[in-house]
């Protein structure tokens, strides 16, 4: 794996550290788990990853890029509208859509550092 390319993405918003935040409420936790019900589906990561190597794409050209329906990638598209994690605008005859939300992309880039280090120290 090259290290020397880093894809450098824009930043979230500063918030407190984990450790200096109350606990979390009941309905904060709910709200996570939502967002998190949203992003535990193998094809919105993959249009999302799709997305983040690309700054935006219509739904013909993702649905292209995962090998899916136009109409299938449109609906999983709209539950990433749907939490404000995507943004949709008319471009023409097609719709295009992008990532807004920085912090989902630290998110997926995260979710793979997981994996590829638990790969790591399962191999040596």
């Amino acid at each position: 794996m090259a290290l020397e390319k880093r894809n450098e993405l824009p930043a979230c918003s500063l918030k407190p550290s984990l450790q200096d935040r109350d606990l979390i409420t009941s309905a904060e936790a709910g709200e996570v788990v939502v967002l998190f019900k949203v992003l535990a589906n193998d094809t919105r990561l993959r249009l999302l990853h799709a997305l983040a190597r690309s700054g935006g794409l219509c739904v013909t050209d993702l649905a292209a890029a995962v090998g899916m329906k136009p109409q299938a990638v449109s609906n999983q598209l709209q539950r990433l509208a749907d939490r404000r994690i995507l943004r949709a605008a008319r471009c023409g005859n097609n719709i295009h859509y992008r990532i807004v939300d920085p912090c989902v992309l630290r998110m997926l880039e995260l979710g793979l550092c997981l994996i590829e280090e638990a790969e790591q120290q399962a191999g040596g």
